[in-house]
C-alpha cells in the first residue's frame, strides 16, 4: 500500500486524473442534495454571459448553467460506469472461454467476434435505439456493452493465451481442477490489472456513444449533459457569443471526465507494471 501511494503521488498527471474523477463524481452525485434544481424559466436573464450572479452564464430559459451542470452529470457517469462493467464482463467471458478451450470453440467465437467488429457499431446502436426504448440507464448501458465488447474480447483472448502456457496453469489442468476454477481462480487474478485498465477505457468510449444518442434525441433523458448540449445547439447557441457557455459547460464536463479517465488509466499502468515506473 505504501509503494502504491508513493507511485500515485509521483505520477502527477495520474493524480490529477484521479482528482478530476473524484471531483466530478462528488459534484454530480452529492451536489444535487445541496443545490436545488431550477424548474422554472427566467425571462430577464436569458443567454447571459458569466457574471458574479451567474458564474457559468445562463441558458435559453434563463437557468443557471452551473446548476444544470450539477444536476446533469449523474446519468452520464452512471451509464459510463455500468457500461464499462458490462463490457468488461462480456469481453472477459468470451475471451477467456475462447482462449482456454481453443480448437473449434476458439474458431467459432473469434469468427463471431470478427464479424461483430466489422459492423458500424454506432449506426447499429442508433437503429437499436429507434426500436428499443432506452429509458433506463441500465438498459442503455447494457446495449452499449453489447456493441462495444468485441475489441476488448480479442485483447483478453491474447492475454489468456499467454497465461495458458504458464507452469502453474499446466499444473492446475493436470490436477483436473476444472475449467471454471482454472479460468476464474488461477488465470483471471493475474490479469486484474489489465482488466481494470480496459474497463476504464470502455467507460471512456461509452460516454461519447451515449452523448451522441442523447444529442440525436434517441434517448429520452430529461436532465443530462448531452441534453444540455443538444438543446443549446437547437436554440442556435453556437451563433450567440453570450450563449456559448450553454455549449461549453456540458462539453467541458464530458471532456474533463474523459481526461480524468485517460490520465488515471496511465497511472494504473505504471502502478501495475514496474517497468513503466522508470518514466514517472
Amino acid at each position: 500500500m505504501r509503494d502504491t501511494l508513493s507511485n500515485m503521488t509521483r505520477n502527477k498527471a495520474g493524480l490529477l486524473g484521479l482528482i478530476l474523477i473524484v471531483a466530478l463524481t462528488l459534484t454530480t452525485f452529492v451536489g444535487p442534495f445541496f443545490v436545488a434544481p431550477e424548474v422554472s424559466s427566467h425571462t430577464d436573464r436569458i443567454n447571459k454571459p458569466p457574471s458574479a450572479d451567474n458564474p457559468l452564464g445562463t441558458d435559453f430559459m434563463g437557468r443557471q448553467n452551473w446548476i444544470m451542470f450539477v444536476h446533469g452529470g449523474r446519468e452520464v457517469l452512471t451509464v459510463a460506469f455500468l457500461a464499462g462493467i458490462f463490457t468488461t464482463i462480456i469481453a472477459v467471458v468470451v475471451g477467456a472461454v475462447s482462449a482456454f478451450f481453443g480448437g473449434s470453440v476458439d474458431s467459432f467465437m473469434m469468427t463471431v467476434t470478427d464479424i461483430w467488429l466489422t459492423l458500424p457499431r454506432f449506426l447499429l446502436l442508433v437503429v437499436i435505439a429507434t426500436v428499443v426504448q432506452l429509458k433506463e440507464v441500465t438498459t442503455l448501458a447494457f446495449f452499449l456493452a453489447i456493441i462495444g465488447w468485441p475489441g476488448l474480447a480479442r485483447q483478453v483472448r491474447a492475454q489468456f493465451l499467454s497465461l495458458k502456457r504458464r507452469d502453474y496453469i499446466e499444473a492446475a489442468r493436470l490436477l483436473d481442477l476444472g475449467a471454471p476454477h482454472i479460468i476464474f481462480r488461477e488465470m483471471l487474478p493475474g490479469m486484474m490489472s489489465y482488466i481494470v485498465i480496459a474497463m476504464i477505457n470502455a467507460m471512456a468510449g461509452a460516454i461519447y456513444s451515449q452523448t451522441g444518442l442523447v444529442f440525436l434525441g434517441l434517448v429520452p433523458f430529461g436532465n443530462n449533459w448531452g441534453v444540455m448540449f443538444s438543446l443549446a445547439y437547437a436554440k442556435n447557441a453556437i451563433y450567440n457569443p453570450n450563449a456559448m457557455f450553454s455549449l461549453l459547460v456540458p462539453m467541458g464536463g464530458i471532456i474533463l471526465f474523459q481526461l480524468g479517465l485517460v490520465l488515471f488509466s496511465r497511472m494504473l499502468e505504471e502502478i501495475f507494471n514496474p517497468r513503466l515506473r522508470q518514466g514517472v
